[in-house]
């Protein structure tokens, strides 16, 4: 069961605080309140809900509201909840009537919040802003060109695109250390087993601490040979191999005495895990290589993978592969991938998904020599769509560009680079490179999350303005306005901006 008020019956006026001032309506949070999609997203959150079975849950507001500040003041899940208690303009934001010292909610439902909004949702968000800013740009030209001899609207927009990794917060995952971290988590098990058959025999031998002291020597080294490495890692390959024994025979055990499963969900799946790791180990070890396929990066995160990028600095970057295409400034996450993959294959798709959004292709697909395929190449070429790559084959002698075509090529080329600063602001303002969500899911909608608030602040920081003039404009036709009260009212507005600002729409 879900209760929800509407973004239309919540206004600054009705907050009631316990001082004597109102809100102020120039606050950040309150001029973000008024461009987030509250009753979009809660019409997507309350068919995830049951509608008349059991407790009421968390207001649909305040758990979108709860996730923008988190990912925007790069909180963690109880710094949210502290964050809120303190703070009067985020109690609006999140859509409480009045100021409360209770929290809103216990941080631990952020995990379960995480699960049940997935990237899916997220993505369905940031479309409908995307149709939103669209929508009000095009409302004056209803009117859809067409292509010659053709009943498909002409190409229209710019659609950039391109990958990246959103870095897992793991530990650097190297051979030994993956066995030694196994072998650690094997001796606690042993240990359980141990006490679970009320000490009874005698405890199964794991040389634990002949194993720490020799971990030491090795860690402690600065420069190491190959035959260091490949010693120490026999050493702990026959540890894990004599600990998995022992497991697999105390468990035999407890099933002849008949007494229950002794292991929780999550000690069996690291069982499960730490025997996959260990076999991908002793392949690698034997056949003296240092890849596999699926291989195991994080024996508490099976799910992640060493992507590699061939970037300076990082090689390899272990997380979530995100193919992601940029309209207009606003983000979309096209392919979301734990596997390495070939981003030339995300084109197609997004070239499409931008048509379904607005209606018609794009006219110019900005992106990167790796996308620029001869199968890409022909389908773009089908739909008349170009792209900002040099054409195959040798260069026509003859052809000579003017001045303008080289440089109208060398900024369309230079445009490409915005997707890039979008992926800075990611990692560099919310966090991307650092995802501390453990489970699949949840990882995947904690990076969903960060795009769509960073869609929001670009709407917010961009589009606002469009709305305000627009609705100033409906005033004047509709003869609310006179020249010198739009003037006033115009003047008041951007008297509060920058100077850099005031210029910017001075000249427009």
């Amino acid at each position: 069961m879900v209760r929800y008020i509407s973004e239309k019956q919540l206004t600054i006026e009705e907050f009631k605080t316990p001082f004597r001032a109102n809100l102020s309506a120039e606050n950040r949070w309150v001029k973000l309140a008024r461009v987030v999609p509250w009753d979009k997203f809660a019409s997507i959150y309350m068919t995830l809900m049951s509608s008349d079975l059991g407790r009421p849950g968390v207001s649909p507001r305040t758990v979108l509201g709860a996730l923008i500040i988190k990912h925007l003041e790069k909180l963690d899940d109880r710094g949210v909840i502290l964050a809120i208690q303190e703070n009067l303009y985020m109690q609006y934001f999140v859509g409480l009537k009045e100021f409360k010292v209770d929290p809103v909610f216990d941080p631990s439902l952020f995990v379960e919040i995480r699960k049940r909004v997935g990237h899916k949702e997220f993505d369905s968000l940031n479309a409908d802003l995307i149709r939103t800013v669209k929508g009000k740009k095009d409302g004056s030209h209803n009117k859809k060109h067409k292509k010659e001899d053709s009943d498909e609207p002409s190409n229209k927009g710019k659609l950039q695109s391109d990958a990246t990794v959103a870095d897992q917060y793991i530990t650097f995952p190297t051979d030994n250390g993956i066995l030694n971290e196994s072998r650690k988590k094997c001796e606690g098990l042993i240990d359980k087993l141990y006490h679970h058959a009320g000490s009874q025999g005698v405890k199964p031998r794991t040389y634990r601490r002949t194993m720490d002291k020799d971990w030491l020597d090795y860690s402690k080294k600065k420069k190491k040979t190959e035959a260091t490495h490949r010693k120490m890692t026999r050493k702990l390959l026959e540890s894990l191999k004599r600990d998995i024994k022992h497991i697999d025979r105390m468990l035999d055990q407890v099933e002849e005495r008949g007494e229950c499963f002794p292991f929780t969900h999550r000690e069996q799946r690291l069982l499960w895990v730490m025997q996959t790791a260990y076999q991908q180990q002793k392949q690698m070890y034997v056949d003296n290589i240092h890849s596999c396929a699926d291989r195991i990066v994080s024996i508490y995160q099976p799910h992640v993978r060493p992507i590699p990028r061939g970037k300076l600095g990082s090689q390899i970057e272990f997380g979530s592969k995100l193919g992601v295409s940029l309209d207009d400034g606003f983000a979309r996450i096209t392919t979301f991938s734990w596997d390495a993959y070939h981003e030339a294959g995300d084109l197609i798709k997004q070239v499409e998904e931008y048509r379904a959004l607005h209606g018609h292709y794009p006219e110019l697909v900005q992106v990167d020599k790796i996308y620029a395929t001869q199968e890409n190449r022909r389908w773009l070429k089908e739909r008349d769509i170009r792209i900002t790559a040099p054409p195959l084959g040798r260069r026509p002698a003859k052809e000579k560009q003017s001045y303008s075509q080289k440089r109208k090529a060398r900024k369309e080329a230079a445009e490409r680079n915005r997707i890039e600063g979008k992926f800075g602001q990611g990692k560099n303002g919310y966090a991307l490179n650092q995802i501390r969500a453990r489970l699949k899911e949840t990882s995947e909608s904690w990076v969903a999350c960060i795009f769509f608030v960073m869609n929001l602040i670009h709407l917010e920081a961009n589009h606002f303005f469009g709305s305000f003039f627009k609705w100033i404009t409906s005033l004047a036709e509709g003869g609310a306005l006179d020249t010198a009260n739009m003037v006033h009212l115009f003047y008041t507005r951007i008297s509060k901006q920058s100077r850099n600002t005031r210029l910017l729409y001075c000249l427009t």
